[in-house]
């Protein structure tokens, strides 16, 4: 028998559930990888850049990515768009540390928080 690849872009918690139920995984397994089954690309615009230097290691610690511009790591620059890639576990993380931090983090943390539903 031939094994067959198909590429899955669940936009939810329930889209990854459903398709973990289809192919038996356990309710406690179901709970454990869902959140890590879903990847957000975000785009932050007009980021305090000492604010972005913060977000980008904090993702980093997370094992998320976030794109800043050149000008951000020698603050040459005042703001910066940010791109963010993470999976919703890793964002869920990475929104309690931010919570804690200066520049604007907190409310950006608070926005991520309810654009994702994330509690």
């Amino acid at each position: 028998m031939e094994s067959t690849i198909s590429i899955l872009n669940p936009a939810t918690v329930s889209d990854i559930e459903q398709e973990l139920r289809s192919i038996g995984v356990s309710h406690r397994g179901t709970n454990i990888m869902k959140e890590k089954l879903i990847f957000y690309v975000i785009k932050l615009e007009k980021v305090d850049t000492r604010a972005a230097n913060i977000l980008k290691q904090t993702m980093l610690s997370k094992g998320a990515e976030a794109a800043v511009s050149a000008g951000t790591v020698n603050l040459s620059a005042s703001h910066t768009d940010v791109i963010i890639g993470a999976t919703r576990h890793q964002l869920r993380q990475a929104i309690i540390r931010l919570k804690e931090q200066p520049w604007g983090l907190r409310e950006i943390a608070e926005q991520l928080e309810s654009f994702f539903d994330i509690k």
